[in-house]
């Protein structure tokens, strides 16, 4: 009797791999949704046609993606699968780039802001907006001291650019930015060390930024961030620069 072929391998698909799918096909398909909990290990296992081990390597795949949660002694659920949870992933992505160039991903991060920017314009609440300018204020008042407090400075510059693309109301260009944002902290700050009046400029745009954004100008907002993000771009230091730098 010929044997039954494994159409896992001749599709080049893991066991592993088909529980990822399975389990993804049932969310995609409305059978699971955010904070549903999986069928009983036996019963999911014969229905995904795997075995056990393979059911929880697939498990803890989807797990460490944010998809599923297991809670010891009550089960597996699917996640809220958040945007900002799912791609958390993405950071570890990015930081197998460690040695390389931070600018192809800061050019991302720009494309991504400047629409972040324009949605902000015409939706950024009043709260948000006086928070961003407590940010700035703060930001003002590390640059005044001497010397100046870099990393403080480069922190509120983070805050400011999550407060806008927050604002944007796209949590998927949230998440993005947020995760490749950490990528290109510690060449901004190798900038603000290096680079005379680098930080001074970066608070001359995010104030044009917050302006633009507080007249609810939607162009302003979006010229604004891409000119402040393509001077940060073009003076970033290549990565034999940066590493070099003892105080990183």
């Amino acid at each position: 009797m010929r044997p039954v072929p494994n159409w896992a391998i001749i599709r080049g698909m893991s066991r592993t791999d088909e529980v990822v799918a399975g389990v993804r096909r049932m969310i995609t398909g409305g059978e699971l949704g955010p904070g549903d909990r999986l069928p009983v290990e036996k019963d999911l296992a014969e229905r995904l046609g795997v075995s056990r081990g393979s059911l929880r390597e697939g498990v803890r795949a989807l797990t460490v993606l944010g998809v599923l949660d297991t809670r010891q002694g009550d089960g597996t659920y699917v996640t809220s699968l958040d945007p900002a949870r799912l791609m958390s992933s993405l950071q570890f992505v990015v930081d197998l780039h460690g040695d390389t160039s931070a600018r192809p991903f800061h050019a991302v991060r720009r494309v991504l802001e400047t629409e972040a920017a324009g949605l902000a314009a015409h939706r950024i609440t009043p709260e948000a907006l006086e928070q961003a300018r407590a940010v700035l204020d703060q930001a003002a008042r590390t640059l005044a001291q001497q010397p100046v407090d870099h990393p403080a400075f480069i922190e509120a510059d983070t805050e400011f650019h999550r407060i806008v693309a927050d604002q944007g109301g796209n949590p998927v260009i949230t998440a993005l930015v947020e995760a490749i944002a950490g990528r290109t902290a510690g060449e901004r700050l190798w900038r603000g060390r290096h680079e005379e009046g680098a930080l001074a400029r970066t608070q001359r745009d995010h104030e044009a930024v917050w302006r633009a954004l507080a007249a609810g100008d939607a162009e302003a907002a979006r010229v604004r961030m891409a000119a402040h993000l393509l001077d940060v771009e073009e003076t970033l230091p290549g990565p034999e620069v940066v590493d070099a730098d003892p105080a990183r």
